[in-house]
């Protein structure tokens, strides 16, 4: 079933990229296609859980430890973040099109959505949109 806003957001041609779920979460049909966004496959998971795996869209692994241990805040860890994405455009250029014409979900193992690199590669992917 699509939400309300997500129905906003395609109306205005920003295309629909969702990112509440997490790799963990069972496949439903509104999700559109699931795309693993982690720089290493997570254990646990079966590889018919998603449809593409695109880790270099992970997050580094050391920005990931700095975060997650405290040594670093969210806002630096959102500009460590998006550093990393230069040089990825391609790919985020690919992502916003595939949007534009479906649904594509943003999948990794984060439960927290709004700490999550999943809400700031959306973002990126918006941009070209």
């Amino acid at each position: 079933m699509v939400k309300m806003h997500e129905t906003f957001e395609r109306s205005w041609g920003v295309g629909l990229i969702r990112t509440r779920k997490t790799v963990y979460d069972q496949r439903d049909e509104a999700d559109g296609r699931r795309i693993l966004v982690m720089r290493l496959w997570p254990r646990g998971v079966s590889r018919d859980k998603v449809d593409a795996w695109m880790k270099e869209l992970g997050t580094d692994r050391e920005l990931i430890r700095k975060w997650k241990s405290g040594g670093i805040t969210w806002a630096e860890f959102t500009r460590g973040y998006a550093a990393g994405l230069k040089g990825k455009e391609e790919a985020l250029r690919a992502l916003a099109a595939e949007s534009r014409v479906g649904t594509i979900t943003l999948l990794c193992g984060c439960k927290d959505e709004a700490h999550c690199h999943r809400t700031l590669l959306k973002r990126a992917i918006e941009t070209y949109v």
